[in-house]
């Protein structure tokens, strides 16, 4: 495993290109794009004001920048450094943006005496515009089906909730129809894009399921008079849709009659002497003394077995990268029962800090990985179990593997292209983990880097690893990975 040098970013806005060639990233009002290979700079661009947000376009072609204080979008272009574009939405303010499936129209979210109230459509290449007017007022409010034909448009009229179908290839209207919530949230296509899912506000638990020509499939609601659905994940074969909740729950429906099939619970103590319990503990130096420097291939080899815990060696090649070399060391594996770090939430306060507020599945199916809490909010973290990832096996539908961690959970996030899971806890630390088995391994840099972020490179075989001032790329052998 080999790690790049730490560079400078700002905002956390670090992004590899679709393609898989480039590496974008800020530094306050540049935007800096790499070479994924060399990390060498390609281009560097600079911006009107300090960047807060990045999108590359579906074809890496174009990566636009948006500066939502000054209300400006600039779109650069990676064939053709000299070429730009700035739309300025003046004092109608600008709230979000991103790119249309196609990579040639910029969808931009305006705002009118403090809520969300005009789309515009920018194509990025001649620079003419189309407007659809549309009322807004929610968070999660448009989505594109995966391949990029239709996208759906959630709006709030007069008080009620509407959901508007759209062909992407000339953005005329297909459906419009009401949908039957209080307080319309979010909205996200199933990846075969036949089946839309909306869900009410957290005040209500509702979800409802909405066929491709508006006719309402199914809804679903496990309880009343109490906090609901918090989360939602569609599985990448659309066969089933994991729903978290605030009661600590998962609950998985089928694509088939849409009911629930099975419920996930989260209790603080595992007592199933099936499922795995990988434990973080902290190791003295001297606890590694008796390996060999540079341990053999049959060794380093070994630190995906189940029957080992792996403490992490380095040392630093020349140039940019660093190699790291896993040693394993025994008793990794807890004994249950096994009882978890616990924080009892406040309820009685405005979005309290309860309930899965992350989970996702891999993308071979067969796993779901949640966490029974949610995001750091400003730098405190209050959640229910907040040191822990629960991995769900979806084949036998029961707990397969908990990972408890010193440190609070900040992001986890799968490998695109096989089961493995990269976790990060704010520390310098990232943690793997594959059916095979766990490792943590201490990224080798000076001074306090912690990473609170990561992203998979599409191919699998690197991640950036974010901290709020710096990054760095991890290249992983593909291996190891057995």
């Amino acid at each position: 495993m080999d790690f790049s040098e730490l560079f400078k970013l700002s905002g956390l806005l670090g992004r590899f290109s679709p393609d898989g060639k480039c590496l974008a990233s800020c530094v306050q009002y540049r935007l800096i794009i790499r070479d994924v290979n060399t990390l060498q700079i390609l281009q560097l661009y600079t911006c009107l004001d300090q960047i807060q947000y990045i999108e590359w376009s579906s074809d890496s072609l174009f990566i636009l920048c948006a500066m939502y204080k000054r209300g400006i979008v600039q779109v650069w272009s990676l064939e053709q450094p000299d070429w730009h574009c700035k739309i300025d939405e003046g004092s109608a303010g600008l709230v979000a943006s991103c790119w249309s499936p196609d990579g040639r129209h910029i969808l931009n979210t305006t705002e009118f005496h403090g809520r969300t109230a005009a789309s515009t459509f920018n194509t990025a290449i001649n620079r003419s515009k189309q407007h659809i007017t549309i009322a807004v007022a929610i968070e999660e409010w448009i989505a594109f089906t995966k391949d990029g034909r239709y996208m759906a448009v959630a709006e709030r009229r007069d008080c009620k909730d509407f959901v508007s179908l759209f062909v992407c290839s000339n953005w005329q209207l297909l459906r419009h129809f009401d949908t039957e919530t209080q307080d319309l949230f979010g909205i996200e296509w199933a990846p075969n894009g036949c089946v839309l899912a909306v869900w009410d506000t957290c005040l209500e638990y509702k979800i409802l399921l909405y066929s491709l020509d508006g006719r309402l499939l199914s809804t679903y609601q496990a309880y009343e008079w109490s906090l609901g659905i918090k989360s939602i994940a569609w599985s990448p074969s659309s066969q089933f849709l994991a729903i978290g909740s605030y009661d600590e729950k998962v609950r998985i429906l089928n694509h088939v009659t849409w009911k629930k099939i099975t419920e996930f619970e989260h209790p603080a103590t595992v007592t199933n002497t099936k499922t795995i319990v990988y434990k973080e503990v902290e190791k003295s130096p001297s606890e590694t003394e008796r390996f060999s420097f540079p341990p053999t291939r049959a060794l380093a080899s070994s630190v995906f077995s189940t029957q080992s815990k792996c403490r992490i060696e380095c040392f630093v090649h020349s140039g940019l990268l660093s190699k790291v070399l896993l040693f394993p060391i025994p008793d990794d594996i807890s004994q249950v029962p096994v009882s978890f770090q616990y924080i009892k939430p406040v309820a009685d306060r405005a979005n309290p800090k309860m309930g899965i507020g992350m989970l996702a599945f891999s993308p071979d199916n067969c796993f779901l990985a949640t966490r029974n809490g949610i995001q750091m909010i400003s730098s405190f973290l209050s959640d229910n179990i907040p040191n822990a990832v629960w991995i769900w096996d979806i084949q036998k539908l029961k707990l397969f593997v908990v990972l408890e961690q010193l440190c609070a959970i900040q992001s986890f996030q799968w490998d695109p292209r096989q089961p493995r899971l990269a976790v990060c806890t704010g520390n310098s630390k990232v943690y793997l983990w594959s059916p095979a088995g766990c490792v943590s391994v201490q990224v080798p840099t000076e001074g306090d880097f912690q990473i609170v972020s990561l992203c998979w490179h599409p191919s699998g075989d690197s991640m950036a690893l974010l901290s709020k001032d710096n990054f760095c790329v991890c290249y992983l052998e593909r291996e190891e990975v057995k």
